[in-house]
């Protein structure tokens, strides 16, 4: 244990206990994203990280708030309001991040199913035992959180001497992504019921490549607009208004601030809307890329 994680206990190891009921997802979240720390320590840490930020930003706000205003009262009431408020959102993003490494592997995990499902279906077409069928996937595998998943289930039957049908359990329970865990449980089920996995995972990665294809069609519709959208109302609305504020300055007479504008257009406005434009087709892309 780190000395940040101890001075985190010893400061906000009770809180974080009161606090563990307003989280009630938080210590699956964590386990789901891989993370190796227990909710009660992520929380401390979080806790002590936030007072932290509140103590450093109290002096800088300060600092901003008095060169506008005459009162060292109101300065220093202001920047501590806005300090604690901003702590309040920082703490809140902390406890959400699990939930944005879970969402990144989910969409990484029903990426390459389709295909991994396929070579599953494979190798389990060749009747060996479930167990086996597992660890010659994550052997020979290559699609990265997938086969990262198959490899700690494949560790828990290894190592920890568990059965197949209990490691899929815990690996049902463990995966990020609800279509591998339908995938996993259905393994199970068929599994326990005497049928076909292999008929079942060929029969999956069908339905599971015609949801790839709709995404992706649907993705394809998507970047459609986006381009319109950016060419028209961006790209097309700032070129008219150059001209617009050009021919304007030009019948008016105030040059310089209107060149100033047209500056903050060019080189800030487009840039920012750009750059969340790129953020936007990235998120929205079933691939995650």
């Amino acid at each position: 244990m780190s000395f940040f994680t101890r001075l985190a206990f010893i400061l906000f190891g009770r809180l974080s206990d009161s606090l563990m009921i307003l989280f009630p997802d938080l210590k699956d979240d964590l386990k789901k994203a891989a993370m190796k720390i227990s909710a009660r320590e992520y929380l401390s840490n979080g806790l002590l990280g936030s007072f932290l930020f509140f103590l450093a930003e109290i002096p800088g706000l300060s600092f901003i708030f008095g060169l506008f205003s005459k009162s060292i009262a109101l300065s220093l009431i202001t920047s501590v309001t806005i300090s604690a408020l901003l702590t309040i959102i920082i703490f809140y993003l902390f406890t959400k991040y699990p939930s944005t490494i879970i969402s990144d592997k989910s969409k990484k995990i029903d990426t390459f199913l389709p295909f991994a499902s396929l070579f599953l279906s494979t190798i389990a077409g060749t009747k060996l035992p479930l167990n086996q069928v597992f660890k010659i996937f994550s052997q020979n595998s290559n699609y990265p959180e997938i086969t990262q998943q198959i490899k700690t289930m494949n560790n828990d039957m290894e190592v920890f001497g568990l059965d197949v049908h209990t490691a899929l359990q815990k690996a049902v329970d463990r995966t990020p992504s609800k279509k591998m865990k339908e995938m996993l449980y259905g393994i199970m089920s068929t599994s326990i019921s005497g049928g076909d996995i292999a008929i079942y995972l060929r029969e999956k990665a069908k339905s599971q490549m015609a949801d790839y294809r709709r995404s992706l069609d649907e993705y394809s519709k998507k970047i459609t607009v986006f381009i319109e959208v950016y060419l028209t109302a961006i790209v097309l609305g700032a070129i008219f208004f150059i001209i617009l504020t050009s021919i304007f300055s030009g019948i008016s007479g105030v040059g310089g601030n209107i060149i100033l504008l047209q500056s903050l257009i060019i080189f800030i406005f487009l840039p920012l809307v750009s750059g969340a434009f790129i953020v936007l087709v990235r998120a929205s892309s079933p691939i995650g890329e």
